[in-house]
Protein backbone atom coordinates (compact mmCIF):
# COMPACT_ATOMS: atom_id res chain seq x y z
CA UNK A 1 0.00 0.00 0.00
CA UNK A 2 2.81 2.59 0.65
CA UNK A 3 3.97 1.47 -2.68
CA UNK A 4 0.68 2.43 -4.21
CA UNK A 5 0.59 5.47 -2.56
CA UNK A 6 3.78 6.89 -3.03
CA UNK A 7 3.27 6.30 -6.62
CA UNK A 8 0.27 8.48 -6.79
CA UNK A 9 1.98 11.39 -4.59
CA UNK A 10 4.59 10.99 -6.69
CA UNK A 11 2.52 11.47 -10.21
CA UNK A 12 0.38 14.03 -8.29
CA UNK A 13 3.54 15.80 -7.53
CA UNK A 14 4.36 15.90 -11.51
CA UNK A 15 1.01 17.29 -12.95
CA UNK A 16 1.38 19.98 -9.99
CA UNK A 17 4.49 21.07 -11.83
CA UNK A 18 3.65 20.48 -15.29
CA UNK A 19 0.55 23.09 -14.32
CA UNK A 20 2.78 25.40 -12.54
CA UNK A 21 5.53 25.62 -16.07
CA UNK A 22 2.87 26.13 -18.23
CA UNK A 23 0.82 28.19 -16.02
CA UNK A 24 -0.72 30.98 -17.92
CA UNK A 25 0.06 34.64 -16.54
CA UNK A 26 -2.12 37.31 -16.57
CA UNK A 27 -1.41 40.16 -19.49
CA UNK A 28 -0.92 43.21 -16.59
CA UNK A 29 0.38 46.62 -17.37
CA UNK A 30 3.55 46.09 -14.88
CA UNK A 31 4.26 42.58 -17.25
CA UNK A 32 4.16 44.58 -20.34
CA UNK A 33 6.55 46.88 -18.24
CA UNK A 34 8.51 43.79 -17.52
CA UNK A 35 8.88 42.88 -20.92
CA UNK A 36 9.78 46.20 -22.38
CA UNK A 37 12.76 46.23 -19.98
CA UNK A 38 13.96 43.24 -20.96
CA UNK A 39 14.15 43.67 -24.71
CA UNK A 40 14.26 47.34 -25.22
CA UNK A 41 17.85 47.93 -27.23
CA UNK A 42 18.23 52.00 -26.64
CA UNK A 43 21.87 51.78 -28.64
CA UNK A 44 22.05 51.44 -32.07
CA UNK A 45 25.41 50.17 -33.34
CA UNK A 46 25.18 50.42 -36.54
CA UNK A 47 25.13 48.96 -40.01
CA UNK A 48 26.40 45.36 -40.48
CA UNK A 49 25.21 44.24 -43.74
CA UNK A 50 25.53 47.36 -46.67
CA UNK A 51 25.00 47.17 -50.04
CA UNK A 52 27.19 48.96 -52.55
CA UNK A 53 24.87 50.49 -54.61
CA UNK A 54 21.36 50.99 -55.33
CA UNK A 55 21.16 48.00 -57.75
CA UNK A 56 20.96 45.93 -54.33
CA UNK A 57 18.26 46.14 -51.02
CA UNK A 58 19.15 43.80 -47.99
CA UNK A 59 16.05 42.52 -46.03
CA UNK A 60 14.43 40.65 -43.18
CA UNK A 61 16.96 38.95 -41.52
CA UNK A 62 16.52 35.80 -39.57
CA UNK A 63 19.29 34.48 -37.26
CA UNK A 64 19.96 31.19 -35.50
CA UNK A 65 23.06 29.11 -34.34
CA UNK A 66 24.75 26.36 -34.52
CA UNK A 67 28.20 24.48 -33.41
CA UNK A 68 29.21 27.57 -31.97
CA UNK A 69 28.36 29.80 -34.71
CA UNK A 70 25.45 32.28 -36.01
CA UNK A 71 24.58 32.79 -39.14
CA UNK A 72 21.67 34.85 -41.26
CA UNK A 73 19.42 34.16 -43.42
CA UNK A 74 18.47 37.29 -45.12
CA UNK A 75 16.84 38.80 -48.54
CA UNK A 76 18.74 40.27 -51.96
CA UNK A 77 16.29 42.55 -53.83
CA UNK A 78 18.56 43.27 -57.21
CA UNK A 79 15.49 44.88 -59.20
CA UNK A 80 13.73 41.29 -60.63
CA UNK A 81 12.73 40.15 -56.98
CA UNK A 82 13.47 38.67 -53.54
CA UNK A 83 16.09 35.56 -53.48
CA UNK A 84 17.38 34.28 -49.83
CA UNK A 85 21.05 34.30 -48.94
CA UNK A 86 23.35 32.83 -46.05
CA UNK A 87 25.70 34.88 -44.05
CA UNK A 88 27.92 33.69 -40.80
CA UNK A 89 29.82 35.14 -37.73
CA UNK A 90 31.35 34.49 -34.84
CA UNK A 91 29.88 37.54 -32.50
CA UNK A 92 26.87 38.59 -34.45
CA UNK A 93 28.67 41.53 -35.57
CA UNK A 94 31.00 40.85 -38.46
CA UNK A 95 29.09 38.99 -41.32
CA UNK A 96 30.76 36.84 -44.41
CA UNK A 97 28.07 36.20 -46.81
CA UNK A 98 28.40 32.45 -47.70
CA UNK A 99 25.93 31.98 -50.81
CA UNK A 100 22.01 31.62 -52.01
CA UNK A 101 19.38 29.27 -50.58
CA UNK A 102 16.95 30.10 -52.97
CA UNK A 103 17.05 31.21 -56.16
CA UNK A 104 15.11 32.77 -58.95
CA UNK A 105 13.97 29.88 -61.27
CA UNK A 106 14.84 29.37 -64.69
CA UNK A 107 11.54 27.57 -66.04
CA UNK A 108 8.75 30.57 -66.21
CA UNK A 109 6.24 28.38 -65.11
CA UNK A 110 7.34 28.21 -61.81
CA UNK A 111 4.75 30.03 -59.16
CA UNK A 112 7.10 31.27 -57.79
CA UNK A 113 9.75 32.28 -60.57
CA UNK A 114 10.60 35.75 -59.70
CA UNK A 115 10.36 36.10 -55.85
CA UNK A 116 11.40 33.25 -52.76
CA UNK A 117 11.75 35.11 -49.83
CA UNK A 118 12.56 32.82 -46.94
CA UNK A 119 12.54 32.35 -43.12
CA UNK A 120 13.71 29.92 -41.13
CA UNK A 121 10.95 27.78 -39.25
CA UNK A 122 11.18 25.64 -35.88
CA UNK A 123 13.73 27.78 -33.96
CA UNK A 124 14.54 27.61 -30.33
CA UNK A 125 12.20 30.34 -29.44
CA UNK A 126 13.46 30.28 -25.71
CA UNK A 127 14.92 34.16 -24.74
CA UNK A 128 18.55 33.78 -24.37
CA UNK A 129 18.44 29.95 -25.48
CA UNK A 130 20.00 27.89 -27.99
CA UNK A 131 18.60 29.63 -31.26
CA UNK A 132 18.97 26.47 -32.61
CA UNK A 133 17.35 25.61 -36.11
CA UNK A 134 15.29 22.92 -35.25
CA UNK A 135 14.20 19.46 -37.28
CA UNK A 136 11.03 18.24 -38.24
CA UNK A 137 10.80 14.67 -40.14
CA UNK A 138 14.77 14.73 -40.47
CA UNK A 139 14.57 18.22 -42.60
CA UNK A 140 15.37 21.53 -41.56
CA UNK A 141 12.02 23.69 -42.94
CA UNK A 142 11.98 27.19 -44.55
CA UNK A 143 8.14 29.22 -44.98
CA UNK A 144 8.72 31.79 -48.00
CA UNK A 145 6.59 34.12 -49.95
CA UNK A 146 6.52 33.60 -53.44
CA UNK A 147 5.31 34.78 -56.63
CA UNK A 148 5.61 35.42 -60.38
CA UNK A 149 5.96 39.12 -61.04
CA UNK A 150 9.10 41.07 -61.12
CA UNK A 151 9.48 44.32 -58.94
CA UNK A 152 9.59 44.73 -55.40
CA UNK A 153 7.14 42.67 -53.25
CA UNK A 154 4.86 42.86 -56.69
CA UNK A 155 1.74 41.34 -58.14
CA UNK A 156 0.29 38.55 -56.27
CA UNK A 157 2.31 36.89 -53.39
CA UNK A 158 1.53 33.78 -51.56
CA UNK A 159 3.15 31.31 -49.17
CA UNK A 160 5.47 28.02 -49.41
CA UNK A 161 7.27 25.78 -47.58
CA UNK A 162 10.74 24.54 -48.38
CA UNK A 163 13.43 22.34 -46.81
CA UNK A 164 16.45 20.58 -47.03
CA UNK A 165 18.34 17.35 -44.96
CA UNK A 166 21.46 18.59 -45.78
CA UNK A 167 23.40 21.20 -42.98
CA UNK A 168 21.92 24.80 -43.11
CA UNK A 169 25.28 26.28 -42.90
CA UNK A 170 26.39 25.48 -46.12
CA UNK A 171 24.94 27.80 -49.32
CA UNK A 172 22.54 25.25 -51.16
CA UNK A 173 19.32 25.13 -52.86
CA UNK A 174 16.60 23.76 -50.54
CA UNK A 175 13.45 22.24 -52.08
CA UNK A 176 10.43 23.42 -52.09
CA UNK A 177 7.35 21.99 -52.23
CA UNK A 178 5.15 22.32 -55.84
CA UNK A 179 2.21 23.81 -54.77
CA UNK A 180 2.17 27.28 -52.37
CA UNK A 181 0.48 26.26 -49.08
CA UNK A 182 -1.78 29.25 -48.39
CA UNK A 183 -2.48 31.34 -51.54
CA UNK A 184 -4.87 34.66 -51.10
CA UNK A 185 -7.25 32.92 -54.39
CA UNK A 186 -7.96 29.42 -51.79
CA UNK A 187 -11.78 29.19 -51.39
CA UNK A 188 -11.03 29.67 -47.62
CA UNK A 189 -9.23 32.94 -48.12
CA UNK A 190 -10.24 35.43 -45.63
CA UNK A 191 -11.66 39.50 -45.59
CA UNK A 192 -7.70 39.93 -44.31
CA UNK A 193 -5.34 37.89 -46.64
CA UNK A 194 -7.48 38.37 -50.09
CA UNK A 195 -5.52 40.05 -51.75
CA UNK A 196 -1.54 39.66 -51.30
CA UNK A 197 0.31 37.62 -48.51
CA UNK A 198 3.97 38.25 -47.37
CA UNK A 199 6.41 37.43 -44.39
CA UNK A 200 5.54 33.70 -42.54
CA UNK A 201 7.07 32.81 -39.16
CA UNK A 202 6.51 29.20 -38.22
CA UNK A 203 7.45 27.34 -34.87
CA UNK A 204 5.91 24.31 -32.87
CA UNK A 205 2.68 24.35 -30.43
CA UNK A 206 4.47 21.54 -28.14
CA UNK A 207 1.47 21.70 -26.01
CA UNK A 208 -1.22 22.21 -29.11
CA UNK A 209 -3.06 25.05 -27.45
CA UNK A 210 -4.44 25.20 -31.21
CA UNK A 211 -5.15 21.50 -31.52
CA UNK A 212 -2.00 21.53 -34.17
CA UNK A 213 1.59 20.86 -34.21
CA UNK A 214 2.61 23.70 -35.76
CA UNK A 215 1.33 27.55 -35.93
CA UNK A 216 2.27 30.04 -38.72
CA UNK A 217 2.28 33.67 -38.05
CA UNK A 218 2.25 35.71 -41.34
CA UNK A 219 0.92 39.03 -42.22
CA UNK A 220 -1.01 39.89 -45.33
CA UNK A 221 -3.46 42.44 -47.05
CA UNK A 222 -6.72 42.15 -47.42
CA UNK A 223 -10.41 43.53 -47.68
CA UNK A 224 -13.51 42.39 -47.93
CA UNK A 225 -14.64 45.25 -50.59
CA UNK A 226 -11.87 46.62 -52.33
CA UNK A 227 -8.74 44.00 -51.87
CA UNK A 228 -6.37 46.25 -53.52
CA UNK A 229 -6.77 48.86 -51.04
CA UNK A 230 -6.92 46.87 -47.33
CA UNK A 231 -4.55 47.65 -44.80
CA UNK A 232 -1.48 44.49 -43.48
CA UNK A 233 -2.59 42.49 -40.59
CA UNK A 234 -1.30 39.91 -38.31
CA UNK A 235 -2.93 36.09 -38.73
CA UNK A 236 -2.12 32.62 -37.88
CA UNK A 237 -2.38 29.19 -39.28
CA UNK A 238 -1.75 25.64 -38.51
CA UNK A 239 -0.77 22.14 -39.72
CA UNK A 240 0.15 18.89 -38.46
CA UNK A 241 2.41 17.96 -41.01
CA UNK A 242 4.33 21.45 -42.28
CA UNK A 243 2.84 20.60 -46.06
CA UNK A 244 -0.89 21.39 -44.97
CA UNK A 245 -1.97 24.28 -43.49
CA UNK A 246 -5.11 26.02 -42.75
CA UNK A 247 -6.36 29.36 -41.62
CA UNK A 248 -7.17 29.45 -37.91
CA UNK A 249 -9.40 31.89 -36.15
CA UNK A 250 -12.02 34.15 -37.38
CA UNK A 251 -10.05 37.72 -36.97
CA UNK A 252 -6.30 38.82 -37.62
CA UNK A 253 -4.61 38.59 -34.26
CA UNK A 254 -2.93 42.27 -34.62
CA UNK A 255 -4.86 44.97 -36.93
CA UNK A 256 -4.01 48.58 -36.42
CA UNK A 257 -7.12 48.93 -39.50
CA UNK A 258 -4.66 51.12 -41.23
CA UNK A 259 -0.93 50.87 -42.72
CA UNK A 260 0.89 47.77 -41.92
CA UNK A 261 1.70 45.37 -38.69
CA UNK A 262 3.73 42.42 -40.20
CA UNK A 263 6.74 40.35 -39.49
CA UNK A 264 5.91 38.61 -36.60
CA UNK A 265 8.65 37.16 -34.94
CA UNK A 266 7.94 34.70 -31.16
CA UNK A 267 10.09 34.20 -28.38
CA UNK A 268 9.47 32.64 -25.31
CA UNK A 269 10.38 34.71 -22.28
CA UNK A 270 10.21 33.32 -19.18
CA UNK A 271 6.45 32.25 -19.07
CA UNK A 272 4.94 34.54 -21.25
CA UNK A 273 5.37 34.63 -25.30
CA UNK A 274 6.19 37.90 -26.97
CA UNK A 275 5.60 38.76 -30.36
CA UNK A 276 8.36 41.39 -32.21
CA UNK A 277 6.66 42.87 -35.03
CA UNK A 278 6.69 46.02 -37.00
CA UNK A 279 4.31 48.57 -37.82
CA UNK A 280 4.23 51.39 -40.67
CA UNK A 281 1.79 54.63 -41.83
CA UNK A 282 -0.81 54.24 -38.39
CA UNK A 283 -1.49 57.67 -38.67
CA UNK A 284 -0.41 58.17 -42.38
CA UNK A 285 2.29 58.41 -44.71
CA UNK A 286 5.12 60.75 -42.72
CA UNK A 287 5.47 58.11 -40.19
CA UNK A 288 7.80 55.43 -41.22
CA UNK A 289 7.92 52.49 -40.21
CA UNK A 290 9.18 51.14 -36.74
CA UNK A 291 9.37 48.02 -34.38
CA UNK A 292 7.37 46.80 -31.53
CA UNK A 293 5.98 43.97 -30.06
CA UNK A 294 3.05 41.99 -28.12
CA UNK A 295 2.26 39.59 -25.55
CA UNK A 296 0.43 36.55 -24.85
CA UNK A 297 -0.06 33.42 -22.73
CA UNK A 298 -1.68 31.24 -25.23
CA UNK A 299 -0.13 32.05 -28.77
CA UNK A 300 -3.50 33.11 -29.93
CA UNK A 301 -4.54 36.16 -27.92
CA UNK A 302 -2.42 39.28 -27.84
CA UNK A 303 -1.91 42.20 -25.64
CA UNK A 304 -0.51 44.98 -27.79
CA UNK A 305 2.55 47.03 -26.41
CA UNK A 306 1.42 50.83 -26.10
CA UNK A 307 4.45 52.14 -24.86
CA UNK A 308 7.79 53.18 -26.79
CA UNK A 309 8.85 51.83 -29.94
CA UNK A 310 11.49 49.53 -29.65
CA UNK A 311 13.69 50.36 -32.40
CA UNK A 312 12.24 53.88 -34.61
CA UNK A 313 14.11 56.40 -36.95
CA UNK A 314 17.04 58.15 -35.69
CA UNK A 315 19.80 57.78 -37.66
CA UNK A 316 20.97 58.61 -41.10
CA UNK A 317 20.93 55.10 -42.43
CA UNK A 318 17.46 54.36 -41.12
CA UNK A 319 15.66 57.92 -41.01
CA UNK A 320 12.80 56.73 -43.56
CA UNK A 321 12.29 53.04 -41.84
CA UNK A 322 13.78 50.90 -39.14
CA UNK A 323 11.39 48.14 -39.22
CA UNK A 324 11.62 43.80 -39.60
CA UNK A 325 12.62 42.46 -36.60
CA UNK A 326 14.91 39.64 -35.33
CA UNK A 327 15.63 39.81 -32.07
CA UNK A 328 18.28 37.66 -29.87
CA UNK A 329 19.74 37.70 -26.37
CA UNK A 330 23.28 36.47 -25.93
CA UNK A 331 25.88 36.60 -23.30
CA UNK A 332 23.54 39.16 -21.50
CA UNK A 333 23.04 41.28 -24.55
CA UNK A 334 20.36 41.96 -26.28
CA UNK A 335 20.71 41.73 -29.91
CA UNK A 336 17.96 43.78 -32.32
CA UNK A 337 18.42 43.09 -35.85
CA UNK A 338 16.17 45.37 -38.44
CA UNK A 339 15.76 46.52 -41.71
CA UNK A 340 17.18 50.55 -41.92
CA UNK A 341 16.03 52.25 -45.02
CA UNK A 342 17.46 56.23 -46.02
CA UNK A 343 15.97 58.45 -47.65
CA UNK A 344 17.49 57.43 -50.87
CA UNK A 345 16.00 54.00 -50.10
CA UNK A 346 19.54 52.70 -49.53
CA UNK A 347 18.43 49.36 -47.91
CA UNK A 348 20.73 47.24 -45.09
CA UNK A 349 20.96 45.89 -42.15
CA UNK A 350 21.35 47.04 -38.70
CA UNK A 351 21.70 46.42 -35.12
CA UNK A 352 20.10 47.92 -31.82
CA UNK A 353 22.09 46.80 -28.53
CA UNK A 354 20.70 46.37 -24.77
CA UNK A 355 24.31 47.80 -24.02
CA UNK A 356 26.79 50.17 -25.77
CA UNK A 357 28.78 48.19 -27.44
CA UNK A 358 30.54 51.38 -29.00
CA UNK A 359 30.63 52.52 -32.70
CA UNK A 360 34.08 51.67 -33.52
CA UNK A 361 33.96 49.16 -35.85
CA UNK A 362 31.29 48.67 -37.91
CA UNK A 363 32.07 46.17 -41.10
CA UNK A 364 30.56 47.12 -43.85
CA UNK A 365 29.85 43.97 -45.88
CA UNK A 366 28.95 44.10 -49.46
CA UNK A 367 27.37 41.27 -51.20
CA UNK A 368 28.77 39.44 -54.29
CA UNK A 369 28.70 41.43 -57.45
CA UNK A 370 25.98 40.06 -59.84
CA UNK A 371 26.87 37.36 -62.57
CA UNK A 372 26.27 39.35 -65.74
CA UNK A 373 23.53 37.83 -68.33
Amino acid sequence: MKIKYLIVAISALAITSCATKYKKREITDSVMQEIYEEIKTPYKYGLVMVPTDNSYKMDCPSVFRKDGKWYMTYLIYDGRGYETWLAESENLLDWKHLGKVMSFSENEKHWDVNQKAGYISLQDPTWGGSYEWEKYDDKYWMSYFGGDSKGYEAGVLSIGMAYTKEAPTKPHEFQRLENPVLTPKDKDAKWWDNSTMYKNSVIRDKDKVTGHNFIMYYNARGDSINPAKGAERIAMAVSNDMKTWKRYGDKPLINHHKGISGDAYIQRINDTWVMFYFGAFWTGWNQGAFNRFAVSNDLVNWTDWKGDDLVKSSEPYDDMFAHKSFVVKHDGVVYHFYCAVNKAEQRGIAIATSKDLGKSKLNFVAPPEKKKK
